[in-house]
């Protein structure tokens, strides 16, 4: 069996001092690039949002960071302006070997659909074109790395495994964000889902 290394959102904005800052975000970039070398492929993902982004809270008035709204396709956490094209904030954090990559998947860049999962946005039937792409490379083992455990690497290891892809996270080269318990309430999703959690 083939194996990935799937990288989340190892991007400025989700580090200490960026925009929508994940604690410690910086710290799991050595030992993510330390792991690349042990896999058949590594994709990288990286959140790109146009500005005005339907998910940034900036865009409703009257609405603040972490409130929540309905979209069509369901409640949506309203976020800080975070990944904008093209700007500093969307750019892997320096220390990211990038070269590595065999692909980098682009998400979230559809202005009114937010996409946490590296396989699909999230209304759930959009896909990003990443099963696809491992399905054509032979790759059925996917170990999943990067920012925030308890959102895009949730939601990214939960589709994987519905997929039918064999998947694990690797917790000590994640971090999370914690918003009102989502770590614990996505540690039990993944481990429901049969997703190895080391």
């Amino acid at each position: 069996m083939r194996n990935a290394l799937i990288v989340i959102d190892v991007q400025n904005d989700f580090c200490p001092g960026g925009a929508l800052a994940v604690p410690e975000g910086d710290q799991i970039v050595t030992g993510i690039n330390a792991l690349m070398p042990e896999f058949d492929a590594v994709i990288l993902t990286q959140d790109w949002h146009p500005a005005g982004h339907s998910s940034f809270a900036s865009s409703h008035s009257g609405k603040g960071p972490y409130e929540t709204v309905e979209m069509a396709y369901g409640t949506q956490v309203l976020w800080p302006d975070h990944c904008v094209q093209g700007s500093s904030g969307a750019d892997f954090h320096k220390d990211l070997d990038t070269t590595r990559a065999d692909m980098i998947i682009r998400k979230g860049y559809n202005p009114a659909i937010d996409s946490y999962s590296a396989f699909f946005e999230n209304d759930q039937t959009t896909p990003t074109g990443l099963e696809g792409y491992l399905k054509t490379r032979g790759i059925s083992n996917v170990t999943m790395v990067g920012l925030a455990t308890d959102f895009c690497v949730n939601f990214s290891a939960l589709d994987a495994a519905k997929l039918g892809l064999k998947v694990s996270v690797r917790m000590d080269l994640c971090r999370a964000i914690d918003l009102d318990g989502s770590l614990a309430a996505a540690t039990t999703a993944m481990e429901d889902t049969g997703v190895s959690l080391i």
